[in-house]
């Protein structure tokens, strides 16, 4: 029977977990004060914005395999930095706690504070506009590229590689996998006239009737960087990660016979010639230490940073969507690159399944916490690039 109850616990984390049903009553209380959680957003954007600007995050590069030896310490001892710098500068007397109050005003009043993108709610407005500013600030680093010419061969491969070009609206998209991307690439197809309308069934081919910036000469793709409406869109790393794990090893055959066994073979002790074989029931740990020593320039695009695939340095984008405002920013978008008023972005299929915050915590607390933290380091461009907060997992809160 011990030993029934211990390989249980080694499988928990096998993508068919299916969260439980009454978890997502904890989070009824999350809208009760919009106005608090804005502020509360606007002060630790200031802690990150205040550790770029004294150059603390100049020097982070998305780390080699196995990380760089940053850990759980250096992660913490940077967000203790900037609570300390928050609680040193962002004070009344301050010029950020004017920018933040005279924003907050915004919300309170309900005008459009200057910059702000017309059409989004005013609390999407502040969160947009300090995402804005920490790109701007971050961007200037001295070790950013400035355009796509200055990166290297390969990395300028997989970025043209992900920009989708549409002619008659003139704009151009990168996509990030595992970011509602399907559905966008079904609204490019839709606007060129290759397919009929969002709702139209059928598999869904990645490559067809699609035109990659990639494919053009130089003088091509430089004008289009200067003269199109540039936007991509994001999501919280761990969430998109564990999308793509519960998605691809969970799913989908074709990556659990291409990954699954070297993975098996890599990082479970024991293993059997016909787990090995199948390679079907990768665990999230497994994932999670295989995507250590990976390459972050070199991994496959499910996985790979969203700062890597998109290079928002390089490319100026006009606008950077989130997932977790999908419609209301890609209605925006709709809008603002012309696209006729019946077309819409297409509703969530009833047949997919959200990565909840109860899914994610059950996931992230199944493994070693040294795991969790370790990992990290390779998405931490992604976490204060995108404005997304490091996820807690403390053994305190792992309990509960």
């Amino acid at each position: 029977m011990a030993l029934r109850k211990e390989d249980a616990a080694k499988k928990g984390s096998v993508a068919r977990f299916r969260p439980l049903a009454h978890a997502a009553a904890r989070s009824r209380g999350s809208a009760a004060l919009p106005s608090v959680l804005t502020f509360a957003v606007i002060v630790a954007s200031g802690g990150l914005l205040l550790m770029i600007e004294k150059g603390m995050l100049s020097s982070v590069e998305t780390p080699s395999p196995r990380g760089n030896g940053r850990s759980l310490s250096y992660l913490q001892n940077a967000r203790d930095q900037a609570a300390v710098d928050v609680e040193a500068q962002v004070t009344p007397r301050s010029p950020a706690f004017g920018i933040y109050q005279s924003k907050l005003e915004s919300v309170v009043t309900g005008t459009v504070p200057p910059g702000a993108t017309r059409g989004l709610s005013n609390d999407h407005n502040i969160q947009r506009e300090i995402r804005n500013r920490t790109m701007k600030i971050m961007c200037k680093q001295k070790n950013m590229p400035q355009n796509i010419w200055s990166l290297s061969p390969l990395k300028r491969k997989t970025l043209l590689q992900h920009i989708l070009v549409n002619e008659e609206h003139r704009f151009l998209y990168c996509y990030v996998p595992k970011v509602a991307c399907s559905n966008w690439k079904r609204m490019l197809k839709v606007l060129s006239g290759a397919l009929e309308n969002v709702d139209a069934k059928g598999k869904m081919d990645h490559k067809a009737d699609l035109v990659f910036l990639g494919n053009m000469k130089p003088d091509e793709i430089r004008y289009r960087l200067r003269h199109y409406f540039k936007f991509m869109f994001v999501r919280e790393p761990m969430t998109r990660l564990l999308s793509a794990y519960r998605n691809k090893f969970g799913e989908i055959q074709e990556y659990q016979k291409k990954y699954g066994p070297e993975i098996i073979r890599r990082y479970r002790p024991g293993y059997t010639a016909a787990e090995a074989a199948a390679g079907a029931d990768v665990t999230f740990a497994e994932f999670v230490r295989y995507l250590l020593d990976e390459d972050p320039d070199r991994m496959n695009e499910h996985w790979m940073p969203m700062y890597n695939l998109c290079q928002p340095c390089a490319v100026q984008y006009d606008f950077v969507g989130t997932y977790e405002r999908l419609q209301e920013d890609a209605a925006y978008v709709l809008e603002k690159v012309g696209a006729p008023p019946h077309i819409r972005y297409p509703e969530r299929q009833s047949w997919y399944k959200p990565v909840t915050k109860e899914t994610l915590h059950y996931y992230l607390c199944s493994v070693p916490q040294k795991l969790v933290w370790d990992l990290l380091p390779k998405y931490i461009i992604d976490f204060s690039f995108f404005g997304y907060s490091l996820p807690n997992t403390t053994t305190e809160y792992c309990r509960h």
